[in-house]
């Protein structure tokens, strides 16, 4: 939905070293210099609406038909009337009242934050997303250093831009060759800010909620006794680097705030690679603590910070710290087209000894400059990464500021601006340590990875044929769980409300009824099988479903949000929670043993992430030109991951013939007419 649209005409870039640049110009030390302030639209966003209750309560029973029996939904039916007319009312009416109160917000949004929060699980595969960005093809520009020297100064180019109000704001353009214009800019800019917003809809231009982005940098996330909280530190000048386990303070930012020289980042890039040539592997990696359970790194945490030295470093270089760099060494791994799943697999959880998974974002660089994101999902969504994410490619293909060429401003000896980060460790830290390792270490052992790449779909060949790509995906899904393993089960995918002020995220629910008649029928034996212009009718029904239910969810009018918010509503008023709550088809539809999620980017070579629940699918998804692709993540002697892979793989073989068949006789039919 989000689509980056990368400029590739890279015919002014030197092919020599560095850009000349005036370090404390405009053009480097910001990404953007936009016309309209960063939050021009902010103020007018609409405010995320409460659903009729009675419209949640259909579109609940809809979402769960297709996981029930006849009578298992005839029954759920009367508890859902019960609740209606019920203990529903009087928590709906609680609700927004307790909306009317705080306009300045949404009603999900504290009550997902303290979600995320409270949560006790690791982050590493529970919540931590990756997204590996596509390398530069030119050998200069990719050499590990290089690479990371012009990440770190994208993102600060970013960061100072958002900080100076001169980031473009985020605006959902529906055709931007008619929108994304001088002309629209000029509109907008005499246009009231209490208006804006509105006035931005009269382009088919949607502006989008910003609130989260101010958390990219700068922000931890600190264990605690039972929930967790986030810190901020947005004037930092460092950023916290990582090699084989040791921990560096590095400044990127000087006494005045302004983004250092490349010559200068470069140096110090490679002062810490000499420092951590001179010693071995970190004996005691902290940061393996990072990937504990929230409430065991907690009382590790706790005890680490008896010494005073240890919390003076904890708080001031890590927690601080802009945001991380971990640079990885040889032996952890680099791309291989015919073999990702071993360095994807590293990325999103690895052995965790140079990760600190507690920052909101940290830049992974590996020995070949394979460079990814791996970001703590507590402050914020896809949407505020995805835009940072788009920025960082785009700038860093068209404006790389150092090369293989370059000479680096020499910084060995000055502990000033390049910091090692010496804790002092005590046995019980030692013992954490060693004992988060061997946890984090089984669970990444148990994870499993199957990748399909499928040529035969694509976006010309979805454009070509009138399909809704996501649609056709999302129900290749369906039909390939129905082949493996004969049923429905709950399945998830994430559409954003951030068209709201402090929008998060809603559910769409891709298992519907019309995705199950297509199922059943497609795997019908040929002589009862419909033919291939009825089973193309099932699909376009399926894809008018979906889109139905995504502009649904995208314009607030989900349902899981809503009910998620009535028994938030509950206990907050230490009421008890509903029957509805304990139900079979309540319990079913939120146990997402298929969990999907989508990213538009042509910055993109791969997004992953875990399974959300232990017998299930996470599966990262995407069509490009030239293929779907799907990377699927399961725990291994739980979910069958290669045998579910494998049925995609028939489900898209299925769907395709389909359309091509339905298409050649629709032709036929025209001709003979």
């Amino acid at each position: 939905m989000f689509r980056a649209k990368v400029n590739r005409n890279l015919s002014f870039l030197s092919t020599n070293s560095s850009r000349t640049t005036t370090t404390h110009g405009q053009h480097y030390q910001y990404l953007q210099c936009s016309k309209l302030p960063t939050l021009y639209f902010q103020r007018s966003l609409p405010r995320l609406p409460i659903p009729l209750l009675e419209n949640t309560c259909q579109r609940f029973l809809a979402a769960v038909q297709p996981l029930l029996t006849p009578q298992e939904h005839g029954r759920t039916q009367q508890v859902v009337e019960q609740f209606r007319q019920g203990i529903g009312m009087e928590l709906h009416a609680k609700l927004k009242a307790h909306d009317a109160e705080n306009k300045h917000t949404s009603y999900i949004s504290q009550p997902w934050f303290d979600m995320y929060l409270a949560d006790r699980a690791p982050l590493p595969l529970n919540y931590n997303p990756l997204l590996v960005m596509k390398s530069d093809t030119r050998p200069e520009y990719q050499q590990q250093v290089v690479r990371a020297t012009n990440v770190i100064i994208s993102s600060l180019r970013f960061w100072r831009s958002l900080q100076a109000d001169l980031l473009e704001p985020e605006v959902y353009h529906m055709n931007a060759k008619k929108s994304d214009t001088a002309s629209y800019r000029r509109w907008m800019k005499v246009a009231p800010k209490a208006f804006a917003t509105y006035a931005s809809y009269a382009f088919k231009a949607f502006p989008l909620d910003m609130s989260q982005y101010n958390r990219l940098f700068g922000t931890s996330r600190i264990p605690r006794l039972g929930k967790d909280e986030l810190v901020q530190s947005p004037e930092s000048k460092h950023i916290l680097v990582m090699r084989r386990g040791h921990m560096y303070a590095v400044n990127v930012l000087d006494s005045s705030g302004y983004i250092e020289s490349p010559s200068v980042i470069l140096g110090r890039l490679k002062a810490v690679l000499r420092l951590d040539s001179e010693r071995e592997a970190a004996a005691v990696p902290l940061g393996v603590l990072t990937a504990s359970q929230r409430d065991e790194w907690a009382k590790s945490r706790a005890n680490f910070v008896l010494n005073p030295k240890n919390a003076d470093l904890l708080q001031s270089e890590v927690d601080a710290a802009l945001f991380c760099v971990c640079l990885d060494a040889e032996e952890d791994g680099i791309y291989n087209e015919n073999s990702q799943e071993p360095l994807l697999k590293h990325l999103l959880a690895g052995k965790a000894q140079n990760r600190w998974f507690d920052k909101s974002i940290s830049l992974l660089i590996s020995a070949d400059g394979t460079t990814a994101i791996n970001f703590e999902h507590s402050w914020g969504d896809g949407v505020a990464v995805l835009r940072y994410f788009n920025e960082l490619y785009k700038d860093t293909l068209q404006q790389p500021f150092v090369s293989t060429e370059t000479v680096h401003t020499p910084a060995e000896g000055d502990f000033g601006n390049v910091r090692p980060i010496n804790f002092e460790f005590d046995e019980v830290t030692k013992s954490a340590v060693e004992q988060a390792y061997a946890k984090n270490a089984a669970i990444v052992d148990s994870l499993d990875m199957h990748l399909l790449r499928y040529s035969h779909l694509n976006k010309l060949t979805c454009k070509q044929y009138g399909l809704s790509p996501d649609s056709i995906i999302q129900l290749s899904f369906q039909l390939a769980h129905r082949q493996a393993f004969d049923g429905y089960v709950g399945s998830y995918e994430s559409c954003s409300t951030s068209a709201f002020r402090h929008g998060r995220t809603e559910t769409m629910r891709p298992c519907t009824t019309a995705t199950r008649d297509f199922c059943e029928a497609v795997l019908q034996p040929a002589r009862s099988k419909p033919s291939a212009g009825e089973l193309r009718a099932m699909i376009d029904k399926c894809s008018k479903v979906h889109g139905q239910l995504t502009k649904e969810a995208a314009m607030g009018q989900g349902f899981d949000r809503h009910l998620f918010a009535l028994r938030q509503t509950a206990q907050r008023e230490g009421l008890p929670i509903p029957e509805l709550y304990e139900t079979d088809a309540y319990q079913r539809i939120n146990n997402n043993i298929i969990s999907t999620s989508t990213l538009g980017s042509d910055a993109l070579l791969a997004g992953s992430f875990g399974p959300v629940v232990k017998n299930g699918f996470g599966i990262g998804y995407s069509i490009q030109n030239e293929f779907a692709g799907a990377i699927v993540t399961t725990y291994k002697q739980q979910a069958e991951g290669k045998l579910f892979i494998d049925s995609l793989e028939s489900a898209f073989d299925k769907i395709c013939a389909v359309i091509k068949e339905s298409s050649s006789s629709s032709s036929g039919n025209k001709e003979n007419k």
